[in-house]
């Protein structure tokens, strides 16, 4: 193939964007995670929302619990995704408090499900991603949930992926099926495209 191939070319990012957060010393993810929290609040703030749904970080990525936990303590209905065989994401308020790693060995919450279209019922989506570029295209992880999530969709509400600061760049590969974001929260600022 040749290394135009937007699909091996977002491999070779994705590799080299999980070992540059592996690498990241843990002072730096711990402020990272602080100004996070204070970014994804504003953001709450500003959109109103009253409900969203937010996923359960893995140990490399900007951390997300300390902002889900605020949301719970201040009423905010949180939506958390499962992972299903079919490629679909199901939905849980995470009732039961526990985690377990689920299909994409990913953390996610325990709880009654409430099917793929429960989404439709929030106010604000918070995304994972490798990188986000200027035009608010996403680079996710390779396995399309959040993709096929946000393009089936019918009237969809904002869009938010969360990205370290270094991760948020000047362009990123594009393939069809990619689903732009409406913003990007980092720990310093919020950008909204």
């Amino acid at each position: 193939m040749p290394p135009e191939d937007p699909d091996v070319v977002k491999r070779i990012l994705r590799a080299e964007l999980r070992e540059r957060r592996q690498n990241m010393p843990a002072h730096e993810r711990e402020l990272a995670s602080e100004g996070l929290t204070a970014r994804l609040r504003e953001l709450v703030a500003e959109t109103g929302a009253t409900s969203l749904s937010c996923y359960l970080s893995m140990p490399a990525e900007p951390d997300t619990r300390p902002f889900v936990n605020w949301a719970e303590a201040s009423g905010i209905r949180v939506l958390f995704p499962v992972t299903r065989e079919d490629g679909l994401l199901d939905w849980t308020v995470g009732e039961d408090e526990t985690e377990r790693l689920g299909l994409a060995g990913v953390p996610e919450a325990e709880g009654e499900l409430l099917g793929p279209m429960a989404i439709n019922d929030v106010d604000l989506i918070i995304v994972p991603a490798a990188a986000i570029d200027r035009t608010g295209m996403r680079l996710g992880w390779g396995r399309g949930y959040f993709d096929k999530t946000l393009g089936s969709m019918g009237k969809c509400p904002p869009v938010y992926a969360v990205v370290f600061e270094r991760e948020f760049v000047e362009s990123v590969p594009r393939e069809l099926h990619d689903q732009p974001v409406n913003g990007v929260v980092t720990p310093t600022r919020i950008i909204a495209f």
